[in-house]
């Protein structure tokens, strides 16, 4: 077919301080570059021709933005067009594609491309320019894993182009024998081992025929490291000794021996721990929100995914988020993801001393652009990131170069699944298999295999061709299909479902059959398909993202085809189960009989177990130097461990990911009211009505593994139960998930693997009473590549991350690191687990010193941690604990640091009892010397012992307490049998203390004697230095710099609470008997905050209802039929055209929305309220709401980031019937938007605007200083109503905050609603 083409010029592409960060990079490879812009071009393809007015209309539609800026000089410009990677559709382009469709425009697609135009100093110049500079220039100005380069605009044309289908291949194994398998293994990049092509040829040769190519890469897949993980189910022999249990066995040891809780384990995408009854709240098929008791249990799943976020760390992360939600979200018969976690281990970020190899991130890049690509997927789906770890190691050990070139990147977290809906069913032949989700394209081949390679071993295309790309809003739209399923009870249409991951639908859909125990027969021509040219291969094993496959039996299909054309999500039916366990791929459109099955093989060839793997490996012993730490400055010490990147503040990977969406967080990492990053335990809500709840941590200590490995592993474990304890657990309810990594093969690291899974599913689970019912493994953690032909090699350790999970009974208890100023005199106590040892090996402070130690910190006591458990719990129940920190990287310094930083309160600090050697009465060595020369000849001892005191990182918590309670907690501790090693470490220093001296500072005093002290203000600059230099390149410099100026501030008050009412009088309430009003809580494909809101509605007495748009565009529902409409938060349509403007634009450029809305708005009794990206939406119909003519645009943050913080407000006067009453307060509310900003360049007045709410200080002030405004309007504006107050638009996020348990901090009663829930009672009111 031929396709008409159009190429529209759009805006600016670039922001004027992106050009800044891009300019001295393009002219440090070309001096003559002196300028930089950039335009968005819009490619159009459609079957018929547009006329005038069509192409009019579309340009208005694609009008979005800033306008682009002309060129001054052209003849002194070189130009480079930047398209999506050809082959490939964007996300872009699939999403302004549906606006289109939806506005009413016949198109086949629409794609987007930047030009961009390099300003050189002279004509000359530019005829000058090499192809290589070309080529490096081109280089900074795309990713080369999802875009490609074009030299002029109309090379982009070649994205429609429709490319012939690419033939099936066979191996010739009949008459090549194995020579041909070892061939297709190196060209096809499949990582056979030898036994699996033995294998192979084996099978083949017995069934008498060539295998496909297609045949082989689905083999491939489904037998890698990565999903069939052959190590750890292998036999070990260590030297010499053969042993009894496999790695997998003794992890599942843990689970036979403590089933407790456990609902599924090992069997499924996620483990299943036994969970509440709870308040569910949903709306069934539309209608009506109800409340209805439910059984629902936990979900907890942790993934890796290293080697594509080696190569391309945005895709990389974001498809590893992505990866790991639909395996939350495809457990059982259909789930839901809840809340997430993420975790980053790199090399060195700065001045790494071992170079890299060219095709893969560095560690800086990784870090400054994973975490976005993390964060951005998280935020888009709407699933909160409540809980990370970021980790920065590479040194020289015993010789071997330790790091990690191939980085770590962790994706978990947890979601909910329905009691009777967690087991899948076996269903019968004749089923429908089902594909829910995206289109396929030529992208993601060979991901598992690749993943199981050491980086820079496999070919560099191969590496390009398994990374992926994302699109969280599809996946979004899915997710909202399967939740409709489950929600439906014992009527789901979903018999079993998987996610299609590693291996693409060649995986999926061969596992979810065979746990069938049955067989099925594919049309691979039924595959859907976003690309042309792909051969029956890459059609089967692409590792195209967000697609789920499902088995529904054949009478449930309307249902199930009714909700996915209410949430628009694509579905297939691709095959159907056969009662004969043979599969079947068949190909109507093959060119010979020969291709007419691309795959025909029996299930046990495909997933039988090939011969089992035997390692014989052999134990290394490291031969280390003990730590020295003669002179040392304890200054210098301070500055270089609270700056280290594993210790100093995370932030810069905090504030960019949404924590509170969905409604139903208690404890992120922000803590109290100066928003301090320090909390190492995620608390989360099982409803919107009760307490109930959960609590997810992580710990891992990889270097230690540099040195003792099985101690690493058992101080991992430990870890992450110190952290979960800030929230009231029951140790026998922990579950934890394990992550496993090594670079096997390497000497010794087989043994070193062995003996820590040994270590912990032996020996500490058993003893602790706690499970491991989900875990991942990640075995060739190694980077090696040469250069001039010498071999550079950088190993992992050892690297277990560990990821704890328990269900709570009520979160109220739940401690932070944030110490008490209120009180006058409290003291810290210091619980160590360590049995009174100060071992330095792996230490930060041993990495900054550029030594390793000889002997690292570990659990030899593994009841210490039983009785910890216990102690907190006791005194948390007695009201006895103000603070609580675990002791980790950084030792006790750094802890009490982040305490003081959280609490902006002093502390003094005195060692004594901690640098007693001996135990200070019958051995106490310190003592001895002569007495004329006593202090001389000890003082390097004591030296040694007070940087030994601060900076070990053995395992230990450190509590606050009310001084007048010691005698009773230290009483307690002796019970439990902990006392002998706790100890009193200081006392706090409040400005109304009667102690003056050591007020806003941390002051250490030994012998008698203050031998260190600094202002808190200067210790938390230096403790935010590593987020001011990365945002200082990631972002809005002077954003960056104004925040990193903010840290610590001594004088700054806090966020607090100032009101004009009394929010415990509920002033609808005489209106709640008579009736309950209908609101539509109006939804658009990537909505994601409308639970939330429908709850905060029906908290204060109304009927709402689940609206989405397609209800509206075919006239099942009604706007005539309600008197409240809310447009909620999200990412309609992926922001495409900017925020909320497809999703306006979808309504102004359909005449039947647009007079139906504009019908609603002219009613007298409605009111409308938009939030987030439904107040960018609101904005975007100004001109149809009535007395809106005034409003801004709303657009990009000024920091050019997505900000997500808890930001105080003040209530400003206006006719809002939502703010009625409310003027003049000012409190906190949750924040999460990347396009906020009131623009009033492109529309409304600023003096006419009616402003109802703005950011202000911590002072009260209104403000436009980051970050306090976040997004940086004039004069703090936030929200605008209409002069009758019917129609308010708002950025902020009242409804994920309307209940105190559910902000980060809060002065209030945790109980007891917020403040902002008086907006719903108002509006309750305003009707009447």
């Amino acid at each position: 077919m031929t396709l008409h083409t159009l190429i529209l010029d759009g805006g600016n592409a670039l922001s004027d301080f992106r050009v800044q960060q891009l300019l001295p990079r393009l002219q440090a490879i070309c001096p003559d570059v002196v300028g930089l812009s950039g335009l968005f071009l819009h490619l159009v393809a459609s079957e018929t021709a547009l006329d005038g007015a069509a192409q009019n209309s579309l340009r208005q539609l694609l009008t979005y933005g800033d306008p682009a800026k002309s060129s001054t000089r052209p003849a002194a410009d070189w130009q480079v067009c930047i398209s999506p990677r050809l082959g490939t559709v964007s996300p872009w382009a699939s999403k302004a594609t549906d606006i289109a469709h939806n506005c009413g425009f016949k198109l086949r697609r629409i794609e987007r491309l930047v030009e961009y135009r390099l300003q050189l100093t002279s004509a000359e110049s530019v005829q000058s320019l090499s192809a290589d500079a070309k080529l490096a220039l081109s280089d900074l100005l795309h990713d080369r894993m999802t875009e490609s380069i074009l030299s002029q605009r109309s090379d982009a044309l070649a994205l429609f182009t429709e490319l012939d289908a690419q033939a099936l291949l066979h191996v010739d194994v009949l008459t090549g024998g194995r020579s041909s398998l070892v061939e297709a293994n190196q060209q096809f990049g499949l990582a056979l081992a030898e036994d699996e092509i033995d294998y192979l040829l084996n099978s083949f040769q017995h069934l008498g025929r060539n295998p496909s190519d297609v045949e082989l890469m689905m083999f491939a897949q489904a037998n890698s490291e990565h999903c069939r993980h052959k190590i750890f189910n292998a036999q070990f022999t260590i030297d010499g000794q053969a042993q009894t249990h496999s790695l997998f066995g003794m992890i599942r040891h843990t689970h036979q021996q403590h089933p407790q809780h456990t609902v599924v384990a090992y069997s499924d995408n996620s483990s299943i721990m036994v969970g509440h009854d709870v308040e569910r709240f949903v709306a069934k098929d539309g209608g009506a929100y109800v409340k209805e008791q439910a059984l629902h249990h936990v979900l907890m799943k942790v993934e890796t995914h290293n080697h594509p976020t080696a190569i391309s760390p945005f895709p990389g992360a974001s498809t590893g988020a992505g990866g790991e939600i639909r395996d939350e979200g495809a457990t059982g018969r259909g789930s839901k993801p809840k809340a997430g976690l993420s975790g980053f281990t790199v090399s060195k970020l700065w001045a790494g001393p071992h170079g890299k190899p060219d095709h893969i991130a560095s560690p800086l890049q990784i870090m400054t652009e994973g975490p976005l690509g993390g964060a951005a997927f998280n935020n888009e789906f709407g699933r909160p990131n409540l809980l990370g770890y970021f980790r920065e190691y590479e040194q020289e050990v015993d010789g071997v170069v330790r790091g990690y070139h191939k980085p770590i990147m962790i994706a978990g977290g947890m979601g909910v699944i329905d009691n009777i809906q967690t087991q899948k069913i076996q269903f019968p032949a004749g089923t429908l298999l089902i594909q829910l989700g995206g289109p396929g394209m030529l992208i993601g081949m060979g991901g598992s295999a690749a993943s199981s390679m050491a980086s820079g071993t496999n070919a560099a295309n191969l590496d390009f061709d398994s990374v992926q790309r994302g699109n969280p809003e599809i996946e979004r739209r899915a997710q909202e299909v399967i939740n409709h399923c489950w929600v439906m009870g014992t009527h789901n249409p979903i018999l079993a479902i998987h996610d299609v991951g590693a291996g693409g639908l060649s995986n999926a859909f061969p596992e979810l059959t065979n746990d069938a125990g049955r067989g099925a027969r594919f049309d691979l021509r039924a595959v859907p398909l976003e690309a042309s040219g792909l051969s029956p291969k890459e059609i089967w094993s692409n590792e195209s993202q967000e697609r789920y496959v499902l088995a529904i039996a054949p009478e449930s299909l309307d249902t199930f085809k009714a909700f996915c054309e209410r949430e628009r999500c694509p579905f297939a039916i691709v095959g159907v189960a056969t009662e004969n366990p043979q599969l079947v791929l068949a190909d109507d459109q093959a060119a010979s009989p020969d291709a007419q099955k691309p795959v025909d093989m029996p299930m046990n060839v495909l997933l039988g177990k090939p011969p089992k793997m035997h390692r014989d490996v052999k134990t290394v012993r490291r031969n280390i130097t003990p730590i020295d730490l003669t002179g040392i400055d304890l200054q210098e010490a301070v500055l270089q461990v609270l700056s280290h990147p594993t210790v100093a503040s995370k932030r810069f990977l905090i504030t960019i990911g949404d924590r509170t969406v969905g409604g139903l967080t208690h404890r992120d990492q922000m803590v109290g009211p100066w928003q301090v990053p320090v909390a190492d335990c995620a608390v989360t809500l099982a409803d919107y009505q009760g307490f109930k709840g959960e609590a997810m941590s992580m710990g891992e200590r990889t270097p230690l593994a540099s040195i003792d490995a099985a101690a690493s592993g058992r101080m991992a474990v430990a870890e992450a139960i110190t952290n979960l304890l800030a929230a009231p657990i029951e140790l026998d309810r922990v579950k934890l998930s394990a992550n496993w990594m090594a670079a096997c093969g390497e000497p010794g690291e087989d043994a070193a693997l062995y003996e820590t899974v040994k270590a912990v599913g032996l020996e500490l689970c058993p003893a602790l009473g706690i499970s491991i019912p989900v875990g991942k493994d990640s075995l060739s953690m190694k980077t090696q590549w040469s250069v001039n032909g010498e071999t550079h090699k950088v190993t992992s350790p050892v690297s277990l991350i560990v990821s704890a999970f328990a269900s709570l009974s009520d979160v109220r208890g739940t401690l932070t690191p944030q110490l008490n100023a209120s009180l006058d005199d409290t003291s810290l106590i210091l619980i160590d687990l360590s049995n009174g040892q100060s071992r330095m090996g792996g230490s930060i402070l041993s990495q900054v010193l550029n030594q390793s130690g000889d002997q690292v910190p570990d659990l030899e006591t593994p009841a210490n941690i039983v009785q910890l458990v216990k102690v907190i719990n006791s005194l948390r129940s007695q009201g006895k604990l103000l603070a609580y920190h675990d002791r980790s990287d950084g030792g006790l310094f750094c802890a009490v640091a982040e305490m003081c930083f959280a609490g902006q309160v002093g502390v003094a600090l005195n060692l004594d009892l901690l640098v007693t050697e001996g135990d200070g009465i019958s051995d106490s060595r310190a003592d001895h010397g002569d007495a004329k020369n006593w202090a001389q000849q000890v003082s390097a001892r004591r030296n040694e012992l007070t940087l030994r005191a601060l900076f070990n990182e053995e395992l230990g918590v450190v509590i606050q307490i009310n001084t007048q309670d010691r005698a009773d907690v230290m009483q307690a501790l002796r019970e439990h049998g902990l006392s002998k090693h706790s100890h009193v470490i200081g006392k706090t220093r409040p400005t109304q203390s009667t102690v003056q001296k050591g007020v806003g500072a941390l002051s250490i005093w030994r012998d008698t004697q203050e031998i260190f002290t600094a202002q808190l203000e200067d210790l938390h600059q230096v403790w935010d230095s590593v987020s001011w230099k990365i945002c200082q390149q990631r972002d809005n410099p002077d954003c960056a710099d104004s925040e990193h100026a903010s840290a610590g501030q001594t004088a700054n008050p806090g966020l607090h609470v100032a009101l004009s009412f009394k929010p415990e009088e509920n002033v609808a309430a005489p209106w709640l008997s008579l009736r309950k009003p209908k609101v539509a809580i109006l939804r658009e494909q990537g909505v994601n905050s409308h639970l939330e809101m429908a709850y905060a509605f029906a908290e204060a007495g109304f009927e709402p209802h689940d609206v989405h748009m397609t209800d509206l565009q075919s006239g099942r529902v009604s706007l005539k039929d309600f008197q409240g409409l809310v447009a909620c938060g999200g990412f309609s349509y992926g922001d495409t055209l900017g925020a909320g403007i497809g999703w306006a634009r979808s309504i102004t450029f359909n005449p039947f929305l647009s007079d139906a809305f504009k019908a609603y708005f002219a009613r007298s009794d409605t009111f409308g309220l938009g939030v987030c990206n439904g107040c960018q939406m609101f904005a975007e119909l100004a001109d149809i709401i009535p007395g809106a003519q005034d409003w801004p645009r709303f657009t990009t943050n000024q920091s050019e980031r997505f900000e997500a913080r808890l930001s105080m407000v003040e209530v400003l006067p206006s006719p809002s019937l939502f703010f009625q009453d409310m003027a003049g307060s000012r409190m906190p509310i949750a924040v999460a938007h990347g396009e906020g900003f009131a623009n009033f360049n492109y529309r409304g007045a600023a003096n006419q605007a009616i402003a109802a709410m703005r950011f202000v200080d911590n002072w009260g002030q209104a403000t436009e200083t980051y970050p306090a405004n976040p997004n940086g309007s004039p004069a703090g504006l936030t929200a605008v109503t209409t002069a009758d107050g019917r129609f308010t638009a708002m950025m902020p996020h009242p409804e994920r905050v309307f209940r105190n348990v559910q902000m980060s901090y809060t002065p209030g009663n945790v109980s007891e609603h917020s403040p902002w829930l008086r907006m719903w009672q108002n509006a309750r009111r305003w009707l009447k």
